[in-house]
């Protein structure tokens, strides 16, 4: 046995890692593999390695136990076993592990702290300079975002005309010196890419890598799209022994990472030249490899997948009516019985798309619908600027006037004295909801929802016995009114305005 370096210590739920030297002849990414092995007193798993480049491969592990592990290090990328042992200490401020379904319709931390996704997406920002990805950062530092949906593939759509700064395969990319905006959508499928999609980059997913854990230092999730349909280098039709080896990569580099979610497409509706037994054959590839297990999702464009699937964790959904986006949120969630997640409801912006130039107001009408169904939803900016940097594709700045009060609604969430909201019916004024935990005819909490309505004031009856503490809330001026008490039946004066909303929370005696 050879000796090896590696981190005798490592913190609970984050990224222990080993590399060892091993054979580069060949194409190490087909030709070998490498495996460790790990068992604690109370797990044992085998995670798969992965070549990268120069006759180095790496293992990558996620402890989830405070106790000593015990490691072998096998496969025949080398010519001898290693093996050794690390201890596991306790995860620190801002470290609760990873996100899982929990109580069938929301999410929590491994240690049972709540998670209330308020999502946004950037589908190509790993693919744009230094610079700019830097700026993105920055940015999502400064808003409440906590999840944040992008592509591995690079991105061949409005405004995305560019190449990326580098490419996941080796090769080269069809020439777009004459491609402009009025004639991008003639180099879709390209025969003149010249990739090899069995051997990887490593520096792009080293890239990938290092925002993984710039987002985890951030507690934001990263929700990866691992397929698309919109690309002019052809990834979308690699071979389905090319898809298979892909996902084994990303598995491989990127599951130890406890903020990572995967995302099998973005509108794979689109990718016509897949059917729904190769869909489910990569779903639950990704459920299989996965030592994490990983939360998991499919996202539509028109047609919904069926989300019902084992392999399937949560419902990742497009939107399929403009005007009435998140109006059906509870009952996709009656249907799937799983947590609903709308990740595409339209944007805030003002570009030429339908689709991406809705108002600020309008964005955060959508969220708060959505939390008071039981159900969450997803945030983009599309503003047109000299630059042509929109933040729904490229990142940058943040631009629009919903991201303040959306982080106003997490701080709502944050204090629901329960896990989750579900929608009261019947609800005859207004979109009510109640604690998961509760029933509708005594409920020990209740957020009272009143959209574009404005009245004068709302009646309320629940019980003759219990007594509310009332509080009126701007969700837009982002207030927060101390209206006093109230038991039986009792009126909350209102202001007249839009957007208002009412909690009503029980007074428990101690």
């Amino acid at each position: 046995m050879n000796d090896i370096k590696f981190c005798k210590t490592i913190e609970q739920w984050c990224v222990w890692e080993v590399a060892v030297n091993g054979k580069k002849e060949g194409n190490p990414y087909v030709d070998f593999n490498i495996f460790g092995e790990f068992v604690s007193k109370s797990e044992t798993k085998k995670v798969e390695g992965f070549y990268d480049g120069d006759g180095i491969y790496r293992i990558r592990f996620m402890p989830s136990y405070i106790e000593e592990y015990q490691f072998n290090i096998i496969g025949s990328a080398i010519d001898t076993t290693y093996k050794g042992a690390f201890v596991v200490t306790k995860a620190q401020n801002g470290n609760h592990g990873k996100v899982k379904v929990a109580n069938q319709f929301h999410f929590a931390y491994e240690d049972g702290t709540p998670y209330y996704s308020i999502g946004t997406t950037c589908y190509a920002w790993i693919h744009q300079s230094e610079k700019l990805q830097s700026k993105t950062l920055q940015a999502l530092s400064k808003s409440p975002f906590n999840k944040i949906r992008f592509c591995i593939f690079p991105k061949h759509y409005w405004f995305n005309y560019k190449d990326p700064i580098q490419f996941p395969y080796e090769g080269t990319p069809v020439n777009i010196e004459n491609m402009t905006p009025d004639n991008f959508k003639d180099y879709d499928y390209s025969d003149e890419n010249q990739f090899d999609c069995t051997k990887f980059v490593p520096e792009f997913f080293r890239s990938i890598e290092k925002q993984l854990q710039n987002l985890m230092d951030m507690s934001i999730e990263a929700d990866i799209i691992i397929f698309h349909p919109y690309d002019r280098w052809r990834f979308s039709y690699m071979t389905p022994e090319e898809n298979d080896l892909y996902l084994h990569y990303i598995v491989a580099r990127f599951a130890a990472y406890r903020n990572v979610w995967w995302s099998l497409a973005n509108e794979f509706d689109l990718m016509q030249n897949r059917t729904i037994e190769e869909w489910e054959h990569y779903g639950n590839t990704i459920k299989n490899i996965d030592p994490y297990d990983h939360l998991r999702s499919i996202h539509n464009w028109r047609t919904f997948y069926d989300h019902t699937k084992d392999w399937i964790t949560h419902c990742s959904i497009q939107r399929t009516d403009y005007f009435k986006p998140v109006e059906l949120s509870d009952q996709w969630r009656s249907q799937y019985q799983k947590p609903v997640v709308i990740d595409e409801l339209c944007y805030e912006g003002n570009i030429y798309g339908d689709w991406g130039n809705i108002t600020g107001e309008d964005m955060v009408r959508r969220f708060w619908q959505s939390v008071c169904r039981g159900c969450y939803a997803g945030h983009g900016e599309t503003f047109e600027n000299p630059e042509g940097i929109l933040w729904w594709s490229h990142g940058g700045d943040l631009h629009g006037e919903s991201a303040p009060r959306l982080e106003f609604l997490l701080q709502i969430m944050n204090e629901i004295p329960g896990h989750g909201l579900k929608l009261r019916t019947p609800s005859k004024f207004g979109t009510t909801a109640i604690l998961q935990e509760d029933d509708d005819e005594h409920p020990s909490f209740l957020l009272c929802y009143f959209d574009r309505t404005r009245p004068m004031r709302k009646p309320f009856y629940i019980d003759d016995e219990t007594e509310y503490q009332i509080e009126l809330i701007d969700t837009w001026d982002m207030t927060i009114t101390d209206m006093g008490t109230g038991k039986g039946k009792f009126e909350v004066p209102m202001p007249g305005k839009t957007y208002m909303a009412i909690r009503l929370t029980a007074k428990i005696e101690k």
